[in-house]
């Protein structure tokens, strides 16, 4: 049973509860100087591998629960801890206390003619509720990005991890403690009960941001009902496109990365398109490779007469997120036409032109509406860690200014701070 279950408490109650903890915490916090976050972070660090043990053996009530549940070996292997993966989380909070601490950042600063000093100043957003499902590693992530950017963290891990994810999340807590700043800055739901989502969806007064990270049905979940502003992307339906002036060799290394390194990951590679102008002389052996590691084609006309084993490709598959071994793949005329194409069925997520061409590369990077754009590279390094920024908190594909990988540093908005000498306004 759970914590909440055991006291007998009403969830809504629970969360309102801590709610006004976490908004307490936020303030002590958000005054905290780098030092003492990065004290927190790594005596967090040392408790992971100090309680390693204690990980392992909640994480295995966890995976007999998940076996109960059904849950597929692909989630199972997302669920599952071990010595490895504990000192992944370990060295990864430890990463975190390199990176630049953004809180108290001067972005930008002048003088005006009346003599009043002005600067922008980075600060934290207050209190971050974070929902994901299966892997009980995030909740070192999140709740170590959330620390280091000054924020008090809510985390609502998924039912199977509810074990292993609270001894974690205890783990942050003690390093917390032992750097004198407010335990209560990173607390975990102690309950499975659904209800607990929606109570933390309505916690407006409290909570100042949600981060949902998991399916589609969680993301939907979350952006129908929240209260508050969310990060998220619903869908990652990412794109190749191979341009008339693409290195064969590129073009193949790329494609096949971009689509089979990891095919369950948001950055995956959904569609392939080809300028005709090159298709017959590289996409041969595009084809062929990804049929040898068993990927289904699905291609339009012109791509279905290259190869006997590419399927009819329908409408709505441009607009599908297959997160499994399925591409799409379509003949272009031209750089614009590749860009109008992923401008209309992009999830606005990660995209990426393989050419040789600077001019048409720097048209593609400068007119694709989406979070990440690339050029030669593969939309698999669609990741916060790739990204210098230690860890990430999820990919953010809305157009407010958190989108791509969200790290400590999109963790933060900004105020004025304006000096004066004694100014009056005429």
């Amino acid at each position: 049973m759970s914590m909440a279950e055991d006291m007998n408490m009403d969830v809504n109650a629970l969360l309102v509860d801590m709610g006004k903890k976490a908004r307490a915490a936020s303030h002590a916090l958000g005054l905290a100087s780098p030092e003492q976050k990065n004290q927190a972070l790594q005596a967090a660090a040392d408790a992971l591998r100090a309680r390693q043990d204690e990980i392992i053996e909640a994480n295995k009530k966890d995976l007999a629960f998940g076996r109960e549940k059904g849950l597929s070996d692909a989630m199972m292997d997302r669920l599952m801890l071990d010595a490895d993966r504990i000192e992944g989380m370990a060295a990864g909070l430890e990463a975190i206390t390199t990176l630049k601490d953004p809180v108290g950042e001067v972005m930008d600063e002048w003088d005006r003619p009346n003599g009043l000093k002005i600067s922008r100043v980075r600060t934290p957003l207050g209190v971050i509720g974070v929902i994901y499902e299966s892997r009980p590693n995030v909740t070192a992530d999140a709740g170590a990005l959330c620390l280091k950017s000054g924020n008090a963290a809510i985390l609502r891990g998924g039912s199977e991890s509810l074990n292993s994810a609270g001894v974690i999340a205890d783990c942050i807590r003690s390093g917390l403690k032992e750097a004198d700043l407010p335990e209560d800055s990173v607390q975990m739901i102690p309950t499975r009960d659904r209800a607990a989502v929606d109570a933390l969806l309505s916690l407006s007064d409290y909570v100042d941001v949600i981060v949902p990270r998991g399916g589609r049905g969680l993301i939907e979940r979350v952006q129908n009902n929240a209260r508050m502003p969310v990060f998220s992307h619903l869908d990652g339906i990412c794109h190749i496109y191979l341009d008339k002036d693409a290195d064969a060799q590129k073009a193949l290394d790329i494609t096949l990365n971009a689509k089979m390194r990891r095919t369950g990951i948001c950055g995956s590679a959904e569609t392939l398109l080809v300028n005709k102008d090159v298709a017959a002389d590289i996409l041969p052996a595009i084809l062929d490779g990804l049929n040898d590691l068993n990927c289904e084609i699905r291609g339009d006309e012109a791509v279905q007469t290259m190869a006997s084993y590419v399927k009819e490709v329908a409408e709505e598959d441009w607009y599908t997120e297959y997160l499994d071994a399925i591409i799409s793949v379509k003949m272009v005329e031209d750089v614009q036409a590749a860009i109008d194409h992923i401008n209309h069925y992009s999830s606005h997520h990660t995209e990426s032109i393989i050419t040789e061409d600077t001019d048409v590369a720097e048209k593609f990077l400068r007119e694709v509406d989406s979070a990440i754009v690339m050029q030669n590279a593969s939309t698999q390094f669609a990741d916060g860690g790739e990204f210098g920024m230690g860890a990430e908190i999820g990919i953010s594909t809305g157009r407010m200014h958190a989108r791509g990988p969200v790290g400590a540093e999109q963790l933060t908005s900004f105020k004025y701070q304006v000096r004066g000498t004694g100014q009056t306004r005429p």
